[in-house]
């Protein structure tokens, strides 16, 4: 396993502009907030879709998902938070999706298989 942590950041083109937050290493108490930091960052300078890539997420523990759902109500405008998805997953391990289905993030933040796919749902 790798604990070492990295986030990069990428923009897509969909129906959309996406900013894609590539995640690697262990998503814990000791990363979350250099991810905070990206994702407020990206919104900062305008970003307002973002796609999570977890592809290369080896653990994810509580304090990355509330990293997660944090990052959900920077991108997510409170009056629409029913209605339109401005967060979404893609690539989850099959260790960090279970984690993410058992503590229901899924009902909130889709998971899609691929980026592309994640990046065409808006």
């Amino acid at each position: 396993m790798n604990r070492t942590f990295n986030v990069t950041k990428e923009q897509m083109q969909g129906n959309v502009p996406v900013t894609v937050l590539h995640v690697r290493g262990w998503l814990d108490a000791q990363s979350e907030e250099a991810l905070l930091a990206e994702a407020r960052n990206a919104y900062d300078e305008g970003a307002r879709y973002l796609v999570i890539n977890l592809d290369e997420v080896d653990t994810l523990t509580s304090a990355g998902m509330r990293t997660l759902q944090k990052i959900y109500k920077i991108f997510t405008p409170q009056e629409e938070a029913y209605k339109v998805a401005h967060v979404k997953l893609c690539n989850a391990p099959p260790q960090v999706y279970h984690v993410l289905g058992i503590t229901g993030f899924l009902q909130s933040i889709q998971n899609y298989e691929t980026l592309q796919a994640a990046v065409d749902s808006f």
